[in-house]
Formats: structure tokens, C-alpha cells, sequence
């Protein structure tokens, strides 16, 4: 075959920085590599325990007074049976419940551990669960398992329609500050400078302005963003930031698709 003939990786030649936390860049990175991309993982976010779990574990000894769980990420679902385990409980105590997850790698988490999930709406954002809900939630008592900091969008929501709901903190967002000087070492370097830079939280936006400094936005000249969905990319431009690319479906593999046809 002619050299001509052979197909190019969509992005080949092209750096991305991965922002994600250590523990979690590594489908995202994998995804894009496989497309050719050259990966720079610098995470922008730190998961780390909550500061106490005694009000995680008072609700896992109380999951008999709930109708509804719901959960907004991977790592809160990874923390809610960490802490059924620590507590000698299984995925059995939470049969009884239904089960709401806010979009599919929640979802398949949920689902490993054995557990049917009875709603995920086709939008991954708060909003969309919310409007899920709200037709059978009132007068149910509502788990809310989530990040320390986190929009009040689904318990506010929900309280309105008539829930009770109890919002329980399973992990926290730090700033992992070992990840600063790297940052801008990397966009000063032209040879290492990534073509395109990713966001999956709006916690990933936040702290990344923090590690790069008020006096070296100038370092993103000629520099992509690319955001997982609209409430990245709301705070994206809440911070005067611009929204280069956004994923068309609001997960992993539709952030590197549409990287892919984008750049």
C-alpha cells in the first residue's frame, strides 16, 4: 500500500492535556491515544474523603426509611458501597430503592455492583433529572448522594415538588497544588504546548484557573477548550473563558468524538 493510501488517526500530531483527577484520566486518555492524540495528564481536581463519613453512615443504617437513591457520579457511587462494606451491608440493603443515575458511567457502575437503575435521563445534566422525577417524587423520601460542593439544583428541585431529601456528602474536590508549576511549565513550552485542553466539571474548570494565575491567561493563546457538557462549559464562560468545543453527548467517548471531528 502507498504511503498516500494509509488512513490518519484523526488526531495525530495533535496534544491534548487530560485535567481529570489520577485516578479516573485514565479512559479518557486511553480513548484519545487511540485516535493518535499525544496525552499531557495534569490532573486539575484531588478526590479526597469527606472530613467525616459519620453522616454517609447514618443514612446507610436509615436506607430502610428511603424510596429514592440517587447518584451524580462514579466517585460517589464508588464511596456509597466502600462505606456499605465498611458498615457490613451489601448491594441487597439497597434493593428496596429506586434508583436514579445521572448518566451512563454512573449508570454501568450501579449496574456492576448488581443493582437495576430505574431512571437516567437522555440529557446527563441536573436539570434533566430533575424533570425525570418530579412526576412521582412527591411525599417520597429522596437519598442524595453526592460531592461536598455540588449544585443545589436536584434538592432544591425536588423539596419543591414535594420530597423530603436528604443530601449527604461522600467525597470532596481539592486542589491538587504539585499539579501548578507543571501547568504552566507545559504552556510555556512550545513543544509540549497541548492543541487542545479538556474539561469534564465544572470543578475542573475552576481549579484550573486557580493552578494557572490571573496573570498567565495569555499562555492559552492558540490553545482549544474543549467541555463535556452545558454546565462545563456555563462556567467556562461564567470565568470569560471561551467554549471551543463541546461534547455533542455529555460522556467520555462523546467528548473525544467530538474532539475527533472538531480539530
Amino acid at each position: 500500500m502507498a504511503t498516500a493510501d494509509i488512513p490518519t488517526k484523526p488526531l495525530a500530531g495533535k496534544r491534548v492535556l487530560v485535567g481529570r483527577a489520577r485516578h479516573q484520566a485514565s479512559a479518557l486518555s486511553a480513548a484519545l491515544r487511540l485516535l493518535g492524540a499525544e496525552v499531557i495528564e495534569i490532573p486539575f481536581i484531588e478526590i479526597k474523603e469527606p472530613k467525616s463519613w459519620r453522616p454517609l453512615d447514618e443514612a446507610i443504617t436509615r436506607l430502610l426509611d428511603y424510596d429514592w437513591l440517587i447518584l451524580t457520579s462514579a466517585n460517589g457511587v464508588q464511596a456509597l458501597f466502600a462505606r456499605l462494606a465498611k458498615l457490613g451491608k451489601s448491594e441487597a440493603d439497597l434493593l428496596h430503592l429506586n434508583i436514579a443515575a445521572i448518566g451512563p458511567a454512573t449508570r454501568k457502575l450501579i449496574e456492576k455492583q448488581g443493582l437495576p437503575v430505574d431512571v437516567m435521563p437522555e440529557e446527563y445534566v441536573a436539570e434533566a433529572v430533575v424533570a425525570e422525577l418530579k412526576p412521582v417524587i412527591k411525599g417520597k423520601k429522596v437519598l442524595l448522594v453526592r460531592a461536598k460542593i455540588a449544585r443545589d439544583v436536584i434538592p432544591n428541585a425536588l423539596i419543591k415538588a414535594g420530597a423530603k431529601v436528604d443530601v449527604v456528602e461522600a467525597y470532596e474536590t481539592v486542589l491538587p497544588e504539585a499539579s501548578r508549576t507543571e501547568l504552566t511549565s507545559v504552556l510555556r513550552d512550545p513543544r509540549r504546548k497541548p492543541d487542545v485542553i479538556t474539561f469534564t466539571s465544572s470543578s475542573t474548570v475552576r481549579n484550573f484557573l486557580d493552578l494557572l494565575g490571573k496573570n498567565n491567561r495569555a499562555l492559552l493563546t492558540g490553545t482549544k477548550l474543549a467541555s463535556i457538557g452545558p454546565v462545563t462549559s456555563a462556567t467556562l464562560r461564567e470565568l470569560d473563558l471561551p467554549v471551543d468545543i463541546e461534547a455533542r453527548e455529555y460522556t467520555i467517548p462523546g467528548l473525544v468524538a467530538t474532539i475527533a471531528t472538531t480539530i
